[in-house]
């Protein structure tokens, strides 16, 4: 089975933005993991088939929008993947609530651009490599720990991810010249040698340092003023 590719990076996205009864929960994440040489036929990504989605959450509402996939790659042995590595173009990140509110919307997008979530002037790109792909099993589950409770609290990974996977994909993410390794469910299919898959999954993005308005203070949670470390990130992808 031919595939992949990240998303979600995905993603990277969505950075932008007392009781818990609200079920969150984040990947599993590590430190980055050595990368090994993957062997067989290499597919490319087809970037126009291709998309990674964020959405970022505050008490007082959310944004949600996409990320470009500017290149990558995977190599397939048989039926197995061996290896991946995928670009995603922060530059190009777009915030479709925003559409039809020029004003704000380019205000949120030099925002992210800036040092205070992307730091786009000295990193503009995201990646994200392949360190294992393994079976889904039928017993396997995504934990869902909790959140702070407000009107916009963030979607639990349980109800992210996606329905009926078939693999465990992990992968070190880099953002920000940092990376971490990421472990997420997906679902991979083979229509006539066209491959495709599909996540959902959330991020800390502390993990990444991009920590503006996070959930460190006591005080701005108080006041329902700050930004959840949750972000929810998607991720469709096609390659052959």
């Amino acid at each position: 089975m031919k595939f992949l590719r990240f998303t979600g990076l995905a993603i990277a996205a969505g950075f932008m933005l007392a009781s818990c009864d609200n079920q969150g929960s984040t990947v599993e994440t590590t430190e980055a993991q050595e990368v090994s040489a993957g062997s067989g036929e290499t597919l490319s990504v087809n970037p126009n088939a291709s998309k990674v989605t964020w959405t970022g959450y505050k008490p007082a509402g959310k944004h949600y929008g996409t990320i470009a996939v500017k290149s990558g790659e995977l190599t397939v042995d048989g039926e197995n993947i061996t290896g991946g590595r995928f670009v995603m173009d922060l530059t190009a990140l777009d915030i479709e609530d925003l559409k039809d509110d020029k004003e704000n919307y380019d205000k949120l997008y030099g925002h992210l651009q800036s040092a205070d979530f992307f730091d786009t002037q000295n990193h503009p790109e995201a990646t994200f490599e392949i360190t294992n792909i393994e079976t889904y099993q039928s017993g396997d589950t995504v934990e869902d720990t909790e959140e702070f409770q407000s009107d916009n609290t963030p979607t639990s990974s349980s109800q992210q991810m996606v329905a009926n996977p078939t693999h465990w994909i992990s992968g070190n993410l880099t953002m920000r010249g940092n990376s971490k390794n990421i472990k997420f469910p997906a679902t991979i299919t083979n229509n006539n040698g066209t491959i495709a898959a599909k996540a959902g999954f959330n991020i800390d993005r502390t993990q990444w340092k991009v920590s503006y308005g996070d959930e460190s203070s006591a005080a701005d949670k108080a006041r329902d003023q700050f930004i959840y470390n949750t972000v929810n990130v998607g991720f469709e992808i096609q390659a052959n």
